[in-house]
C-alpha cells in the first residue's frame, strides 16, 4: 500500500528535476530485500534485472542472500557482464545471432552468460549461427504450468515437460557442443498471481504440490546426462513455497524489491513500495480529471483483467489474473486513480474525494496549475 509520507518526501527531493523521472526509496528497497531473503529460507536469490538499473543491481548483489542476475535479453546480458557482473542467466530463448556470437566468441563472456533453450529447433538455430563446438552455456526451460484435464493453467513458456523430454533435449544440446549447466522452472501461476480469491489460492496450492512432485525426478534424470550448476525456481510471489525444495539450487525474484501494486493482493507479505515515477500534469480536461504527460512502468501480462481463461501468452500469467493490478497507481494525491479507459502510456488520472481545484503541488512554492503540477505513480 502507498505511504503518503514517502511520496511527499520523494516529491520534495526531486522537485527541481525535469519529469518524467523515477525515484527509488532505498530504505524500502533494503527492507524488501531482507524480506525476500527471509522467505527464501537459505536458498540464494537470482535477481531479475527489473528496470535495468545497475546501481540497484549492484546494491542488491552486495547483500547476503543474493547471487547472479536473471536477464531478459542477450544484449542486456552482454552489457551486464561487461560491467563486471559475472553470473547472468538470460531467461528467454534468443535468436539474436550477433549477440550470441559475441558471447560464444569471448571466453570471459562465455563463462559469465548462460542462455535458456527449450527445443531441439532452438539448438539447431544456435549450431547454425555458432558452429558445433561453441561451448555456449545453456539452461533448459521446463514447463511449470499446471494441467488439470484439458485445462492449461499458467504460461506457455516451454514445450518441455517430462523427464524424458528434458533428457532428450539435454542430449541434443550436448551433442551440438553446448554446455548444459542448468534447468529453469518458472511457476507463473503461483509467483505471478495474487491471493485474491479462493479459486486462485486453490490453483496455487495444487500447482505447488504438482511442482514438488514433478521437479525432483526431472532434475535427477537430467543429472545423469549433465553437470547441473543451476536449478532455478520461483519468483517473488512463491519464494517461500520452494526454498525448502531439495532439488532447487536457487530462487528468482526481482519485482519484489520494488513491491509493485500487483503484490498488494498477496497474503503474508511485508513488502513496501520502493519505486515511483513522476509525470508532469499537462491538462485538466474536465472537472475531477487531470492528464499526465508520458507513460511509466507496467508489469508484464495484460494491463486489464480479461475474461477467465485457461492460458496466458508466453511470459504472462493466465488471463484470469486481475490484470488491472499490473498498471501503476497514482500516489501522493488522496483518492486519485487512473481513468479506466486509459492506458498507462496515455495517462489520465481521475480524482475522488475533492474537486480538481484542491490539488496541490508536491513541492512548496507558487501554484503552477494544471500544466505545472506533477503527479506521482508508484511502482
Amino acid at each position: 500500500m502507498s505511504d503518503p509520507e514517502t511520496w511527499t518526501r520523494l516529491g520534495l527531493a526531486t522537485a527541481h528535476l525535469p519529469a518524467p523521472l523515477a525515484a527509488v526509496d532505498l530504505e524500502a528497497l533494503e527492507a524488501n530485500a531482507d524480506d525476500l531473503v527471509r522467505r527464501a529460507a537459505g536458498r540464494p536469490i537470482r535477481v531479475a534485472s527489473t528496470r535495468r538499473c545497475t546501481a540497484v543491481l549492484r546494491r542488491v548483489l552486495d547483500r547476503p542472500g543474493f547471487r547472479g542476475v536473471l536477464a531478459y535479453a542477450v544484449p542486456e546480458a552482454l552489457w551486464l557482464a561487461r560491467l563486471g557482473i559475472d553470473d547472468v542467466l538470460v531467461a528467454y530463448p534468443s535468436v539474436d545471432g550477433a549477440a550470441l556470437a559475441e558471447v560464444a566468441g569471448d571466453p570471459a563472456l562465455r563463462a559469465a552468460v548462460s542462455v535458456v533453450v527449450d527445443s531441439a529447433e532452438h539448438v539447431r538455430f544456435l549450431v547454425g549461427r555458432l558452429g558445433t563446438a561453441s561451448g555456449l552455456r545453456v539452461v533448459l526451460d521446463v514447463d511449470a504450468s499446471l494441467r488439470v484435464g484439458p485445462l492449461h493453467l499458467g504460461v506457455r513458456r516451454s514445450p518441455v515437460r517430462s523427464p524424458e523430454e528434458a533428457v532428450a533435449l539435454a542430449r541434443v544440446a550436448r551433442d551440438a557442443g553446448l554446455a548444459v549447466v542448468g534447468v529453469m522452472f518458472y511457476d507463473a501461476q503461483v509467483a505471478g498471481l495474487p491471493d485474491t480469491s479462493p479459486v486462485l489460492r486453490a490453483v496455487k496450492r495444487r500447482s505447488v504440490a504438482d511442482l514438488h512432485a514433478r521437479r525432483a525426478p526431472l532434475v535427477a534424470a537430467l543429472r545423469e546426462v549433465a553437470d547441473l550448476e543451476i536449478v532455478n525456481a520461483g519468483g517473488t510471489g512463491s519464494l517461500h513455497r520452494f526454498g525448502d525444495s531439495g532439488s532447487v539450487t536457487e530462487l528468482a525474484a526481482g519485482p519484489g524489491l520494488y513491491a509493485p501494486t500487483l503484490f498488494d493482493g498477496y497474503r503474508g507479505r511485508a513488502l513496501r513500495p520502493a519505486l515511483a515515477y513522476a509525470l508532469d500534469v499537462t491538462r485538466r480536461p474536465g472537472p475531477g480529471f487531470v492528464t499526465a504527460f508520458g507513460g511509466g512502468y507496467a508489469a508484464s501480462g495484460p494491463a486489464r483483467p480479461l475474461a477467465p481463461a485457461v492460458a496466458g501468452h508466453r511470459g504472462a500469467p493466465a488471463a484470469a489474473c486481475g490484470g488491472r493490478r499490473r498498471g501503476p497507481d497514482p500516489a501522493a494525491r488522496a483518492g486519485r486513480r487512473r481513468a479506466p479507459a486509459r492506458r498507462p502510456g496515455v495517462a489520465a488520472a481521475r480524482e475522488g474525494g475533492g474537486a480538481a481545484g484542491a490539488l496541490r503541488d508536491p513541492a512548496p512554492g507558487p501554484r503552477r496549475g494544471a500544466r505545472g503540477e506533477r503527479t506521482h505513480l508508484p511502482r
